[in-house]
């Protein structure tokens, strides 16, 4: 088997290394349990000297005392193992959810929207629950498993040898049938697992456009639709479940086979006087010691071949692409951006997404320090992504960018992003206090600073009617989609950034949001840079610069007044959208 679920080097060696910041506990939970296995294989040979050691004064006792101390001792280790495992299980899946999560903040942007946010969610959720079985106890009992399996073979054949062939036959036709088995097994729980991801992406996505759904009548259709998902997800898990059962049965059964016809063959040696009774007793205690740890391996090749699987998953999520480290050497920006000769400047810039066509093309702009500069066009112009790559969440193909007269090349990622503001065009808030919120870019701002930029975007005298004020939860509040948006935009000017960047800032607002949104560009753009994405064009009709974008390129650029004689794009997105000229 190639696929990732399978046991090979490779794979084990990748599931190690989730073990391996934690080796010290790993091998002291593998010692424990070799300390209990040798109290196990140790009870039936005291058991036999028992049986040996009837009829002699003493004898009797201590061989009892023996076996009381084998059992607690047994006890104590067994007790000892799973704490520690246990404790080692839970470090991992802790380890593995930080990386995880630390990889998607630190992630490329295209990267980390490349999969829908619920199949990512249940990498961070049951994939990790799936690691925590199979590098804690799976490991560990599977060698445990294996070196008991090893012992009492030995041991029976210190006792009787043809016995021992009887065993072994037994067990050798339960280790080939278990071998045509888990490899189906692993693909059937790999399926599962990749069905499970798809059907959280679906949720997820649904979930999010639940009004949608609801007013486009489709309850029934996505439902099922999502349904349809889970039936796939079932069936193979039932597949998975179906082949584990026919392993245990084969397994179980092939062993009660075994001590029947190891019972069966001592009873005849016994009775010939090759062999005692007390060494037949032993024997068959062995032979049912042989039962846990064969079954067990079944099942815990089985919970491997998941975390090898699982594991892989979240590898998948480590291996997302990182944004680029910081230069060597950083620039030093200017205090104020708005002495530069320009706030951006973009210079042939030509950029797109992983191996598609690019998405725009030889871009030359200019964004003045201060004043208003307005993108407009048709949907898939490229205004969207001349926004990524100013925020630095695409890099260029070719060209350079400049953010107050550096390169941006020689610049970190947070000196770019500490002096832009962006509010994007969902305008999400997180879940959290609107304190908090309004707080994401500035940890460290006063209330008095969150209450002026409230009052900037006309929402202070709500958030004051709110019984628990800014510390209010935003789930707990019938909070408008106009309030969030105007939540979004104080959220950004919380203290005045060098450039606001605000894309789709007006789209399907209230005329109070859009007043307010217009108040703050004016405001903003007289000491600052602002740029703005927009379909409603009413909102840029009073730019300083408006830039019109075509097919990925710069089509033109100039005021409201002079485009509508000197370009007809402009002019036909103007009567498309019935703006008074």
């Amino acid at each position: 088997m190639t696929d990732r679920a399978s046991l090979r080097w490779p794979n084990l060696r990748l599931l190690w290394t989730f073990v391996r910041p934690h080796r010290r506990m790993f091998v002291g939970g593998l010692l424990l349990g070799l300390l209990a296995t040798g109290s196990s294989l140790a009870t039936p040979l005291v058991t036999k000297r028992l049986l040996d050691s009837f009829g002699v004064p003493g004898a009797t006792t201590s061989a009892v005392t023996v076996l009381v101390i084998l059992l607690l001792v047994g006890i104590a280790v067994g007790f000892a193992q799973r704490l520690l495992l246990g404790t080692m299980a839970e470090r991992v899946v802790l380890e593995a959810r930080s990386s995880m999560v630390s990889r998607f903040f630190g992630a490329t942007v295209p990267a980390v929207t490349a999969r829908p946010a619920g199949e990512m969610l249940t990498r961070v959720t049951s994939d990790t629950v799936l690691l925590r079985e199979a590098s804690s106890w799976a490991l560990v009992e599977i060698v445990n498993g294996t070196i008991a399996i090893v012992g009492v073979v030995i041991l029976m054949a210190t006792l009787d040898l043809p016995l021992l062939g009887t065993a072994l036959l037994g067990i050798a036709g339960i280790g080939v049938a278990a071998g045509l088995l888990m490899p189906k097994v692993a693909a059937a729980q790999r399926d599962a697992q990749a069905a499970m991801g798809r059907l959280g992406g679906m949720l997820e996505g649904a979930l999010r456009a639940v009004r949608t759904v609801k007013a486009s009548r489709a309850e029934d259709r996505e439902g099922d639709r999502i349904v349809d998902e889970a039936r796939v997800s079932a069936s193979f898990g039932i597949r998975s479940v179906r082949l584990e059962a026919w392993a245990w049965t084969i397994t179980g059964s092939g062993i009660q086979l075994t001590i029947i016809a190891v019972l069966g063959v001592g009873a005849y040696r016994v009775s010939s006087g090759a062999l005692a009774v007390s060494s037949l007793v032993a024997f068959l205690l062995y032979a049912f010691q042989l039962v846990g740890p064969v079954a067990q391996l079944t099942l815990y090749v089985a919970q491997l071949q998941r975390g090898v699987a699982a594991a892989a998953r979240i590898r998948e999520v480590q291996l997302m692409e990182p944004e680029p480290d910081a230069p060597a050497t950083v620039a030093v920006l200017p205090a104020r951006i708005e002495d530069a000769p320009s706030a951006l400047e973009l210079r042939g810039v030509t950029a797109g997404y992983g191996d598609e066509r690019s998405a725009v093309h030889a871009i030359d702009l200019t964004v003045a320090a201060r004043g208003h500069t307005a993108l407009v066009g048709p949907s898939g112009a490229g205004k969207t992504t001349l926004f990524s790559l100013l925020l630095r969440f695409l890099e260029p193909r070719d060209g350079e960018l400049i953010l107050g007269g550096v390169p941006y090349a020689a610049l970190s990622h947070r000196q770019i992003r500490q002096r832009i503001g962006y509010v994007e065009q969902a305008t999400p808030t997180l879940p959290g206090t609107i304190a908090q919120n309004l707080r994401l870019t500035h940890p460290d701002a006063s209330d008095d600073e969150l209450w002026a930029a409230l009052r900037r975007v006309r929402l202070a005298e709500k958030m004051e009617s709110l019984p628990a004020g800014l510390d209010t939860e935003l789930r707990d509040t019938a909070v408008s989609g106009g309030e969030r948006q105007r939540i979004a935009l104080a959220r950004a000017i919380v203290r005045p950034p060098d450039i606001l960047l605000l894309d789709e800032a007006t789209a399907q607002v209230d005329g109070i949001t859009e007043a307010a949104i217009h108040e703050v560009i004016r405001d903003l753009s007289a000491r600052g840079a602002v740029v703005t994405i927009a379909h409603r064009l009413s909102t840029v009709i009073d730019a300083d610069t408006i830039v019109v974008l075509e097919q990925g390129r710069v089509r033109a650029q100039g005021s409201h007044t002079a485009l509508l004689t000197s370009d007809t794009l402009y002019r036909d997105l103007v009567e498309a959208l019935r703006i008074a000229t």
